[in-house]
């Protein structure tokens, strides 16, 4: 805005209403062409005095310059392609793309008064969180906010902005909201919680500040660049429940699993049901799997097994400076449990963790890269490695077909870990993806996927399965 003259306004009531909402995080998405990139950019241009806008790779943002330089024009500035930015007086507009989990770092400290999440849905939720906490400003007139632009979904490693709006976005949610209505929330044990109101609240012992949230809807038909040329149409024949998503906006339908998807994700949706509708079975510990990590984002996982019911103990990274420690959190988590073996998997610090436990537990070190010689249950193939193996038995006990009624506990992160796994058939067998693809991919490492499948091995090793 220049001499209090605005150059970029909303086209659309929906937009107007985005503009104007005071919700601390906005999500303003549905359909394609529902004019969200334009959204983002016109609020940075005439809102804000420091964003970032942001999409997963910096081949994504050619569009983004060139509809930046129509809304800049009249500010007489252009894109700076060595700094990636505009710069109007004391005001800058920064693009950036994160495509690997080393890369938000290089965002870390840094102040913002906005930051614009462009396809958020192709973002790892906890990219977005640890980048997002950052926005802050030292102009006490200056608001700050986090806008999410996104389409629903379409593939389960999306769900989760449902999960995170879900008082708009899941048809199940006993409260629901209206578009545009504020809702509030609290972080509160690592878990974002919906509270009464903006009110601070207690909880163990500190004061938390819950931050506000909405969702508004945007459609093509609201979109005068969009509404009349042939992009309806293009929408309408794409395949499957595509046009229900990227042309209806619609957050309900079941998003379409990779054709190469090694467990389908509603095999593990029906898991999580049993966890989540059942009660643990009263038997014996049967196998503990222990994937550890050391420092950094990743985390310790303890998956433990009780007939075909798991329970998952994590803990962060950061608070297990070596394999000593990790062994010392799990053999807490089992204190109250009969002895059970550990399934440890020892490539890496998890060595280290291996050799603690074996000094006082049975302790059975697995190295996921080592050959196997188990069959499919087809007989038909066999695995490349120990690690295909794992999860390719793990996938036909949760096939619905077979005898198991295996109950994993609804967690969001254990799903993603799961279903993200891709799969090839080579000559030597079943072939599961890397763990450094998955990992760029899902935005860490699957340590609670992995430490359920180490704990599912024990099924195998006492020749329960075939």
């Amino acid at each position: 805005m220049i001499n209090g003259t605005a150059h970029w306004t909303p086209q659309n009531h929906k937009q107007w209403l985005a503009f104007f909402s005071r919700a601390d995080e906005l999500y303003y998405g549905g359909a394609a062409g529902g004019g969200k990139t334009d959204l983002g950019l016109g609020l940075a241009f005439e809102c804000h005095q420091r964003s970032t806008f942001l999409r997963r790779e910096f081949t994504d943002l050619s569009d983004v310059v060139i509809r930046g330089n129509e809304i800049a024009a009249p500010y007489q500035v252009e894109y700076n392609h060595q700094r990636r930015t505009w710069e109007i007086d004391n005001r800058f507009l920064q693009l950036g793309a994160i495509d690997h989990e080393k890369q938000k770092k290089k965002y870390q400290g840094r102040a913002r008064d906005l930051y614009v999440w462009d396809e958020v849905t192709q973002f790892p939720r906890e990219w977005v969180q640890f980048i997002s906490g950052w926005r802050r400003t030292t102009d006490p007139d200056q608001r700050t906010r986090v806008l999410l632009l996104g389409n629903p979904p379409t593939d389960p490693e999306g769900n989760w902005i449902v999960e995170e709006f879900a008082p708009w976005l899941d048809e199940q949610h006993p409260y629901p909201a209206e578009p545009g209505e504020l809702r509030w929330f609290a972080m509160i044990d690592r878990e974002s919680v919906e509270v009464g109101g903006p009110e601070p609240i207690e909880y163990k012992g500190k004061i938390i500040n819950p931050i506000s949230r909405t969702f508004i809807p945007a459609y093509l038909s609201e979109n005068p660049f969009y509404r009349d040329t042939d992009y309806e149409t293009v929408l309408q024949n794409l395949p499957g429940v595509l046009p229900e998503i990227l042309l209806e906006g619609k957050f309900n339908v079941q998003t379409l699993d990779n054709a190469w998807q090694a467990i389908p994700t509603a095999w593990v949706d029906a898991a999580m049901d049993r966890g989540r509708n059942g009660q643990r079975p009263d038997v014996a510990l049967r196998a503990v799997g222990l994937d550890v990590s050391r420092g950094g984002d990743d985390e310790t996982v303890a998956a433990k097994l009780y007939h075909e019911w798991f329970e998952l103990h994590s803990w962060p990274g950061k608070t297990i400076t070596d394999g000593p420690m990790a062994a010392d959190k799990a053999l807490l988590a089992c204190i109250d449990d009969t002895p059970a073996p550990f399934y440890v998997d020892v490539i890496g610090v998890g060595s280290s963790a291996y050799d603690s436990l074996k000094a006082v537990a049975r302790a059975i070190p697995v190295n996921v890269g080592a050959g196997s010689n188990a069959r499919d249950k087809t007989y038909k193939f066999g695995f490349a490695n120990l690690r295909a193996q794992l999860l390719w038995k793990f996938r036909e006990a949760l096939d619905p077909q077979s005898e198991h009624a295996i109950a994993l506990p609804p967690d969001r992160q254990l799903k993603v870990d799961l279903c993200a796994p891709r799969y090839k058939i080579l000559k030597n067998g079943i072939q599961i993806e890397s763990k450094e693809d998955i990992k760029k991919r899902i935005g860490r490492s699957p340590d609670k996927g992995d430490a359920v499948l180490l704990a599912w091995f024990d099924t195998q090793r006492a020749g329960l399965m075939a």
